[in-house]
């Protein structure tokens, strides 16, 4: 079980830290890609930063054994918004296609990048319950030797 949390975990980690890193590498790319949005310029201003921010803070968390469990939180919570939003952009809710997104995901389609979101949000909401089912199996065995 530990070595599939660790694959998992390790996958999660990529899939937040490259597309953070790329946008701050590639930070006027990004900048215009985020003013292209639907949102209004000042969030745009925000989101700019904020964004590959917190994506490269969430890839953090999810390295130190103490802050993982927040690490698959805010995993969990930032890529629904993300597939969220894409979806909304999938079925064409907007009067224009916003950006593309950043690196490798320029090249797939928006339904491909929906359904790869949805799995890496299934492995954050799995990874939220391995410490718990953790410990719980830890005291359990403590229990039984303690008999």
């Amino acid at each position: 079980m530990r070595r599939i949390r660790l694959i998992i975990q390790s996958l999660l980690i990529l899939f937040l830290l490259y597309p953070g890193l790329d946008k701050l590498l590639n930070w006027s790319k990004n900048y215009q890609a985020i003013h292209n949005q639907v949102f209004p310029e000042y969030l745009a201003d925000i989101l700019a930063f904020a964004v590959p921010c917190l994506e490269i803070g969430l890839a953090i968390l999810l390295i130190f054994k103490k802050t993982r469990w927040w690490g698959f939180l805010g995993s969990s919570l930032l890529l629904t918004i993300f597939t969220t939003y894409i979806g909304l952009i999938w079925v064409g809710s907007f009067p224009r296609v916003p950006c593309s997104c950043a690196g490798i995901f320029d090249s797939i389609g928006w339904q491909t990048h929906f359904y790869i979101n949805l799995l890496f949000i299934g492995f954050s909401i799995w990874g939220l319950s391995i410490p718990a089912n953790e410990n719980k199996l830890s005291n359990l065995q403590s229990e039984i030797k303690q008999e």
